[in-house]
């Protein structure tokens, strides 16, 4: 049996709640991840970086779990993927990267859903639990995200959210081969708490779990 491998310290707080649960990737997930992540692969394209030529491969994607649980460990970045409670199924992920401390403290938010479950509510699940932790378990000020102008349903999750517009970045970063302009939104507590996702939702405080569960 393939490894589940490697722990995560600190313990990733616990996420989850009748429709989706969040825990960080794991060497087991390789085989769901691979497949999901190819069946999608026409519909995800078009919004990320070139996928490499060895992207999809073991031995990539244990990188790419080393390199996660890294970043958890210097506090740079929180990452989790996404698995539907009524099945267990991997669904898609999100992640919380590039966080700056000291006197910024803030982190910049990104997410992609498996083509099967897209528009069935779940990355919305799923930012109803991770945005109210970004701020109360991971101790952040502010949450930034950035969008293709033409990606129209993800600006309506974000706004859904309470994220504000706050400029557009030109050429912001390289995606499918070409540099793209972005959108640039940001998000705080006051504004998520307030927002059309989090109505009727008290912000939940997460638990900690152990990390073999």
């Amino acid at each position: 049996m393939f490894d589940l491998g490697p722990s995560y310290v600190p313990l990733p707080p616990e996420l989850a709640d009748a429709k989706v649960r969040l825990r960080p990737p794991r060497f087991a997930d390789y085989r769901a991840w691979q497949a999901l992540r190819e069946q999608s692969r026409d519909f995800l394209e078009p919004w990320e970086p070139v996928w490499e030529s060895d992207m999809l491969t073991r031995t990539a994607y244990r990188k790419r779990v080393r390199l996660t649980v890294r970043d958890w460990r210097d506090d740079r970045g929180y990452g989790f993927h996404i698995f539907r409670t009524s099945d267990n199924a991997l669904v898609g992920g999100v992640n919380l990267t590039g966080v700056r401390r000291r006197a910024a403290q803030y982190a910049s938010l990104g997410y992609w859903m498996g083509e099967p479950y897209a528009n069935s509510g779940l990355m919305s699940a799923a930012l109803r639990l991770l945005l109210p932790a970004a701020f109360q378990e991971f101790g952040l000020h502010r949450v930034e995200a950035a969008c293709i102008p033409e990606n129209v349903p993800s600006r309506a999750l974000l706004d859904k959210f309470g994220f504000r517009t706050v400029g557009l970045a030109r050429q912001y970063l390289r995606i499918n081969g070409a540099w793209r302009d972005h959108i640039l939104h940001e998000l705080q507590l006051d504004d998520l708490m307030a927002s059309r996702g989090m109505l009727g939702n008290a912000a939940p405080r997460p638990r900690l779990v152990d990390r073999r569960a």
